[in-house]
């Protein structure tokens, strides 16, 4: 007997039905293991078969319908044939990563007259329509199209077996996918992302949107250059309407509230699409308030000033200067943002 009840789990594993020396599972050992449960209880099936015998698989999947509590099916490894219809009697059937599930027509065989063979094919197909009519009502789709499918003997993994409504879900996870950025510039950043962008030598792209007034800025220049021994601020009035409808959109978003100066790095420092920059900022960490620490008679602009001086990021040599903060101002009034 391959159907085992362990810690109100059910376990259906080997051939459907009785045969010979064959390692399985019958309708008689279901009704021994559903006695040991409650009715009106949440049971979990594991199915691993290739199946069986057809009408065996069709007393399993009535005895398993029949149950007043929760069935959830979980296909581990293969449901084929007559153990595919025992998994339609779930209430909610997944598919295991790498199962697979295979749907066909029920066979027989027949030793006589023509007349023999003649009901056995009457059998075969009031069998196949009773199937049709099992997998129907658990896909959603007509009798007929369920008819066509097990001619054809149709094989499902479990993404295809959940498009074609025979699965509700699968074990496989699916990461989501990251968007391309140094991760690496933020103190907080999740280790995951970190190192991602370390495997993928991932860098921050040299802003082009706004160029220096200088006539020969250098590449490393992004919101400033020096130019006449002294530091001017970009031309702002250069911005195209593009652009600042990019800056609104991302320092606009409700990701951005509590990241602003990672929103505004985004915005006013990189050429990344707005799409790209909310959706770093939705997976990055709001900082606390214990993060940077700063006295209350400061303003916003000093302590910009003083968090970009102390990461190397106004290019002033170690200089305090409230340059980006000016400029970020400037370009906020301009495009309307307070």
């Amino acid at each position: 007997m391959a159907a085992i009840l362990d810690d109100g789990k059910l376990r259906l594993s080997g051939y459907v039905g009785d045969y010979f020396f064959e390692d399985g599972f019958t309708s008689s050992d279901i009704v021994l293991a559903l006695a040991q449960v409650e009715d009106d209880s949440d049971l979990d099936v594991h199915v691993n078969s290739g199946g069986g015998v057809a009408s065996e698989g069709a007393a399993i999947h009535a005895l398993l319908s029949a149950r007043a509590g929760t069935t959830n099916i979980v296909v581990e490894g293969i449901a084929a044939s007559a153990a595919s219809l025992i998994a339609m009697a779930g209430d909610t059937v997944t598919m295991s990563a790498g199962a697979v599930m295979m749907i066909h027509d029920p066979s027989g065989m027949t030793w006589g007259t023509s007349d023999d063979h003649a009901k056995t094919i009457e059998g075969l197909e009031a069998l196949a329509t009773a199937y049709a009519r099992v997998y129907s009502g658990k896909s959603g789709k007509t009798t007929d199209e369920c008819r066509a499918i097990m001619k054809a003997e149709r094989w499902y993994s479990p993404e295809q077996a959940i498009a074609e409504g025979f699965a509700d879900d699968t074990t496989e996870t699916k990461a989501d996918a990251v968007a391309a950025f140094d991760y690496r510039t933020y103190a907080h950043a999740p280790k995951r992302l970190t190192a991602l962008a370390s495997k993928k030598n991932w860098s921050l792209p040299t802003s082009k949107a706004a160029p220096a007034a200088s006539p020969s800025p250098t590449p490393e220049n992004t919101m400033s250059d020096k130019n006449d021994g002294g530091d001017k601020p970009v031309d702002t009035t250069q911005i195209t309407a593009d652009t600042k409808a990019r800056i609104k959109a991302i320092m606009t978003s409700p990701e951005a509230k509590g990241r602003e100066d990672q929103a505004e790095h985004l915005a006013y420092e990189t050429e990344m699409t707005a799409d790209a920059a909310v959706a770093i900022l939705a997976k990055a960490p709001k900082p606390t308030a214990s993060d940077k620490p700063a006295p209350a008679n400061d303003d916003a602009a000093t302590l910009e000033a003083r968090r970009l001086n102390g990461e190397g990021l106004n290019g002033s040599g170690g200089k305090p200067t409230t340059m980006r903060v000016d400029l970020v101002a400037d370009m906020k009034r301009r495009n309307g943002i307070k």
